[in-house]
């Protein structure tokens, strides 16, 4: 596929592309599934699976307390919260992860062409770094926002205008590349334009919505910043 993305040198201000990660990235459902089923099931708590994918694409203080109700404590909540992560972490080291696709030949794209990258994640931070590295692809990004440098989770649009600030990009050069509703929700909320990657139907209310990243037009964030709103 022929790279169609504008230079740097050739636009009067730089883009960036903001990156979630679970299901956008990587394909995590059955990892953090697995975390999540075991690590409440020692709290004598059983959810079903139809509860975890309600919960994607949000914090785990925001999840936890849907779960077990408003009135859980901010010490248990912590530590549920770490018990799960250092799950997940440890399957990740353990079976490996693999990007989706299309997600290596577009972050290759982009920092071929010039454009600027972030994570802007819901996870722990030590949960991004963990997939990074285990992905390679460190070199890729400019910055990683995680929850911990963010006190209100998507679709409150924080995440993705501190990802933005950092980069030095005003909202309406960036593009955001989700996976979930509130994650498209609180890129519209940043002023600034999405790509969905989901297979959910109807599809998910941003501006191209593809089932993979190999679908994506080779022009398709090119002519996203070309657009009026």
């Amino acid at each position: 596929m022929a790279v169609i993305l504008p230079m740097l040198h050739e636009r009067s201000a730089a883009c960036a592309v903001l990156w979630d990660m679970d299901g956008t990235l990587i394909d995590s459902e059955d990892l953090h599934w697995h975390s999540w089923r075991e690590t409440m099931a020692s709290e004598g708590i059983t959810i079903t699976h139809d509860q975890f994918l309600a919960s994607f694409g949000q914090r785990n203080d925001s999840i936890i307390p849907a779960w077990l109700g408003a009135k859980i404590s901010t010490e248990r909540i912590r530590t549920i919260e770490t018990a799960k992560e250092e799950m997940f972490r440890l399957l990740v080291r353990e079976r490996g992860v693999s990007p989706l696709r299309g997600v290596a030949e577009w972050i290759h794209r982009l920092k071929e062409s010039g454009w600027l990258q972030a994570i802007a994640s819901s996870a722990p931070r030590q949960n991004v770094e963990t997939v990074v590295n285990a992905l390679g692809i460190a070199g890729y990004f400019q910055i990683l926002v995680s929850a911990e440098d963010v006190s209100r989770g998507k679709p409150d649009p924080e995440v993705f205008l501190l990802a933005a600030s950092r980069l030095g990009v005003p909202p309406e050069r960036c593009i955001v590349i989700e996976d979930a509703a509130a994650g498209i929700e609180g890129a519209r909320r940043a002023g600034m334009w999405s790509i969905a990657v989901s297979r959910s139907n109807p599809p998910l209310a941003a501006d191209i919505s593809v089932n993979s990243l190999d679908l994506l037009e080779p022009d398709g964030l090119g002519t996203l910043l070309q657009r009026k709103r």
